[in-house]
């Protein structure tokens, strides 16, 4: 692996991990999926998640929008992970960008934080993310960075059980930007 894609720093008991890569390919017990709210499979990392984990996830999909219609954008459904080296596909729809006054920062908010909730729930200890609603949906990539870890090293810091938290982020210009809001982020800390 290349060093210049990988970053981990330590938040209380947690690891918190920026990576560049492909999210199918990491061994977590939850690999969050940035999905739309029919759960029908699509393009980006949705895609790339069924492709990868089979069938077995969009029959659970189907199953589940059959009992509840759609789900609501910020919250979140479990899946088996199929084929995946996970135990669970979480599933979460991001917002679609409009102008950054709409609402869209909560609901991205939750896309994170009622993850996090779940896999405390499920007691699943590490957990990836990919960057959430950055790709066909809009979000410019530094607002949504700065959302995501600050949801996340917020819960973190208050809330116990999950062991390591990674963002998995396709490309380089996603990594550097993580990279860039984290730096500022633990420098304001200090």
């Amino acid at each position: 692996m290349n060093n210049n894609y990988f970053k981990e720093i330590h938040i209380k008991n947690t690891k918190l991990i920026l990576k560049k890569g492909d999210i199918t390919k990491e061994k977590v017990d939850v690999i969050v999926n940035a999905a739309n709210t029919g759960l029908r499979g699509g393009g980006g990392v949705d895609g790339a998640i069924h492709r990868a984990g089979g069938p077995k996830i969009m029959e659970e999909c189907r199953r589940i929008i059959t009992k509840i219609g759609h789900l609501p954008t910020g919250k979140v459904v479990a899946t088996t992970a199929g084929n995946l080296y996970a135990k669970w596909v979480f599933h979460t729809p991001g917002p679609i960008y409009k102008d950054g006054n709409s609402g869209e920062e909560k609901l991205l908010e939750s896309c994170y934080l009622e993850s996090l909730k779940l896999a405390l729930e499920k007691g699943a200890k590490t957990i990836a993310f990919p960057s959430i609603s950055t790709g066909v949906y809009g979000y410019p990539v530094k607002d949504a960075s700065k959302i995501a870890l600050k949801s996340v090293i917020n819960f973190i810091k208050t809330n116990h059980g999950i062991k390591e938290v990674r963002f998995i982020l396709f490309d380089e210009y996603t990594f550097n930007t993580y990279l860039k809001t984290l730096t500022d982020f633990l420098k304001d800390q200090t």
